[in-house]
């Protein structure tokens, strides 16, 4: 948790991060990729409307290089895995249309399972995403996959496609005077804007496969990896809780992708003709970290612990935690209580039952609010009831921080013994607790004679759910039988 959250509305679908980009259907050609019952309007865009070329810009800007790594967590340091992600990445490009390009990689200290290349010559891949990944192919299939969005210009067409659309919009509102008509244009561009970009992702992916197996990898690494990706995915969204964009947030949905890629190995051979090199892949991840970094807060167990914030608390039972970006979240398994604990800012002199009220958008109860001392802590609770949701509020401060705690319960029973310990288990961290903590990390690890999936599940330091954890992390099905003196993944504190 790096940031401030100002609102909870259980039941709602997770926070989107929409970019708005302006797509104008320009060309008879556009027409037959609508969707919907939308008539497209007819508008003439001017001869000089502006054009990109197409042509890519080597280097690229410093400062914005650092601002996007800053913004994934800031660059990961593991010299085995980025000498290996290099090597791949050199492997790939020389068995693409333009052997001639040259990447620098970059690893991000993100967990979110992402990678990404921009036609400037620059490739980002998150330590989220080596630890997904199985083998070198599984990791090629996802960089050949990026390299094609260069390789192809497909930013430069979405350039071209975003600049004549600004200038139509431009034209239509000012010249024209016509708003109502440039606000449909713009609302009709958002189905052609993901019509197109879909199709996109389709045609790296086909791209992808054919250079992963002209560099000599299994072609099938494409797929097996998007499997691992959807069961990942699929895990998490089990608990009910939103979490960090990865490469589902701007990609189309893994089934149909799996099928794709699938079909497109198939058309060029048999399963287990290229290779993976897993042994060597497995060897170079070796240690790096894995979930959340301790700077941004940690989750163990039920347990959270910031150590910047210097705060830490334990969630009831049967609540699962995941902390994102901008909050602590909970749930339980039905998704009928739900939690959320987050930082707030506070005025000079306001009181905490101003936080909550000036935090909170629905109406508190009338004589509700109480004040409190946790362990030694001011808070002040406060009751809030919704149509659908019963909320126990609080506002306690720890130092200079205010922090809010929500706990929502579906229909009219009210959460109050839960949230009641959860409350009590707020605390404040030391210095030497702070300096002591250290993320999670992948550790590999060798399989004795008879050792089963339910064993090394065990030892996966992710709660109640490891053998889950250890199937998905090590693209195993539920009954599979590991094979000894082979090696496997492990998260270890």
């Amino acid at each position: 948790m790096n940031g401030l959250f100002t609102r909870i509305w259980p039941g709602a679908a997770a926070t989107r991060r929409v970019a708005a980009l302006v797509l104008i259907l320009v060309a008879a050609g556009c027409a037959g990729e609508q969707t919907g019952a939308l008539t497209p309007v007819a508008v003439t865009v001017p001869p000089e409307a502006p054009r990109t070329t197409g042509g890519r810009e080597r280097g690229g800007s410093d400062a914005d290089h650092a601002k996007l790594v800053a913004s994934f967590g800031g660059e990961y340091r593991a010299p085995a895995a980025l000498r290996l992600v290099s090597d791949v990445t050199d492997r790939l490009v020389k068995a693409t249309e333009r052997p001639d390009e040259t990447y620098a990689v970059t690893l991000l200290d993100s967990p979110a399972v992402n990678a990404f290349a921009l036609p400037n010559g620059r490739l980002y891949v998150t330590r989220g995403l080596l630890a997904l990944a199985n083998d070198s192919s599984e990791l090629a299939a996802v960089l050949a996959h990026e390299i094609a969005h260069v390789t192809l210009r497909h930013a430069n067409a979405r350039t071209e496609m975003a600049l004549r659309s600004e200038l139509v919009s431009k034209v239509v509102a000012d010249v024209l005077k016509d708003p109502a008509t440039g606000a449909l244009l713009q609302d009709q561009s958002r189905f052609v804007l993901a019509k197109f970009s879909r199709s996109q992702e389709f045609e790296a992916d086909q791209t992808g496969v054919r250079t992963l197996s002209r560099a000599g990898y299994d072609p099938f690494g494409a797929a097996r990896f998007l499997n691992s990706l959807n069961r990942a995915t699929a895990l998490r969204a089990g608990s009910g809780i939103p979490t960090e964009p990865d490469l589902l947030a701007t990609h189309p949905s893994t089934p149909e992708r799996i099928t794709q890629v699938t079909q497109a190995a198939r058309r060029i051979g048999a399963p287990g003709l290229g290779a993976d090199d897993r042994a060597q892949y497995l060897a170079a991840i070796d240690g790096i970290a894995y979930g959340d970094n301790p700077a941004d807060g940690l989750v163990r167990g039920r347990r959270f612990i910031h150590p910047r914030l210097g705060v830490t608390f334990e969630a009831p039972d049967n609540f699962a935690l995941e902390n994102t970006a901008r909050a602590v979240l909970g749930t339980t398994p039905e998704g009928g209580r739900r939690l959320l604990f987050d930082a707030v800012e506070t005025h000079a002199g306001q009181s905490l039952e101003d936080v909550l009220r000036a935090t909170w958008n629905d109406a508190i109860e009338t004589g509700s609010f109480e004040n409190r001392m946790i362990q030694g802590l001011p808070a002040v609770t406060a009751v809030s009831k919704g149509k659908e949701w019963f909320f126990r509020l609080a506002a306690v401060r720890v130092g200079t921080n205010t922090f809010r705690m929500i706990m929502a319960a579906r229909g009219a029973t009210d959460p109050e013994p839960a949230f009641g310990r959860w409350l009590s288990s707020l605390a404040a961290v030391g210095p030497e607790e702070a300096r002591r903590l250290r993320p999670a990390r992948i550790q590999i690890v060798t399989a004795g004679p008879g050792e089963s999936a339910e064993a090394m599940g065990r030892r996966m330091a992710v709660g109640d759910r490891g053998l889950d954890y250890f199937l998905v992390l090590n693209g195993l099905d539920r009954g599979a039988t590991l094979r000894p003196g082979q090696p496997y993944k492990l998260i270890v504190e």
